[in-house]
């Protein structure tokens, strides 16, 4: 029988190989490329009947995606695998729909497993059979991994590569909500558990935010961070995240900026709440501002009609009228259609 919720181990025996930001991929021979996924990054250790789900930091996972765990156990022999947990609803992945797994009822949890079932990408193996795989090759782990998975396994995928860098190229200019990168891995590199052994290149994407509030940083009269909002349907004024990208020689002047502005309408459409995944150790309180300041800023990914991070301040917009400021910007383009497919596939 599978891994049950009630029987994990506490921490992961193995920390993940990670990978460092680069502003552009390599274009020496040598190389493989593949998608960065929008998912929660997982490690499967499987051992005869049992099998254990752990996160990136370490923790287990597996009694939040028992659907995963049953699947993985249908694997032959034992195994270690590297990859990412993903959970398809209709035709894009959704992060959203990830983070309701992390529940503390097992009844919910299995309701949701049975509603939207997740998908595990594996993208490589670290030991099959008792024996280590890290201290082979990419191309060797890799030709394994495929002769594992050769055969179809349902809830299972494997995650596509290329070793040409043009189409690594064309699928970092063509990201949308499913990929959240392109990572580049050397072909005769080891496995390097808890080392930045590996390349990432994300796209920048920026949107202009109409500035729609502030906080004060705590025990301090300075501000802490700027509210972003961007105009909805309704045309009312949405709670999109915040930037708090400025150096601490700057914080006088912008909050003597921001504080003559004097309090405003500030967000007529969804406002900012109380503590949660975005804010966790953050005040409730902030001061409205009306509508008049414009902002660039850089942002990763957006979760919920949300920023699912902070923000990079790049520049104020003087040029441009808050009701520019809509949801439009953050339309995302459709990922590759041969990579998206093959994961909805499983």
């Amino acid at each position: 029988m599978a891994e049950t919720p009630d029987q994990p181990l506490d921490q992961s025996p193995l920390l993940p190989m990670e990978a460092r930001s680069v502003a552009e991929l390599p274009t020496e021979p040598g190389w493989q490329f593949e998608p960065k996924w929008d998912g929660f990054r997982c490690l499967d250790f499987k051992e005869g009947d049992k099998v254990r789900l752990y996160a990136k930091s370490g923790k287990p996972l597996g009694r939040y995606f028992p659907d995963v765990v049953e699947r993985l156990a249908a694997l032959p022999g034992d195994c270690i695998l590297d990859g990412e947990l993903v959970i398809p609803v209709g035709k894009v992945l959704s992060f959203d729909a990830l983070q309701l797994r992390l529940h503390p009822a097992a009844s919910r949890v299995k309701k949701l497993a049975a509603k939207t079932p997740a998908v595990f990408i594996a993208f490589d193996l670290l030991a099959i059979d008792g024996q280590s795989l890290t201290d082979k090759p990419l191309t060797e782990r890799r030709a394994t991994l495929e002769k594992l998975l050769a055969k179809p396994h349902r809830g299972l995928s494997l995650s596509p590569y290329s070793r040409d860098l043009a189409e690594a190229k064309a699928w970092l200019g063509r990201l949308g909500g499913a990929l959240d990168g392109v990572v580049a891995k050397r072909l005769d590199g080891l496995y390097e558990s808890g080392e930045r052994a590996m390349l990432k290149v994300k796209r920048i994407r920026t949107a202009d935010c109409v500035v729609g509030g502030f906080r004060y940083g705590a025990n301090s009269k300075l501000v802490g961070s700027m509210l972003l909002g961007l105009f909805n349907d309704e045309d009312k004024l949405d709670h999109v995240g915040f930037t708090s990208s400025f150096a601490r020689d700057e914080k006088p002047g912008l909050t003597e900026k921001l504080e003559a502005l004097g309090t405003g309408i500030g967000f007529t459409g969804k406002a900012p709440g109380g503590p949660s995944r975005w804010s966790s150790e953050r005040s409730t309180e902030f001061v409205s501002l009306p509508h008049t300041l414009v902002v660039e800023v850089q942002y990763d990914q957006v979760t919920g009609d949300r920023f699912r991070h902070g923000t990079t301040l790049r520049r104020w917009r003087p040029d441009k009228t808050p009701e520019q400021c809509r949801f439009d910007q953050l339309q995302q383009e459709a990922a590759p259609a041969a990579i998206i497919d093959a994961v909805l596939a499983a």
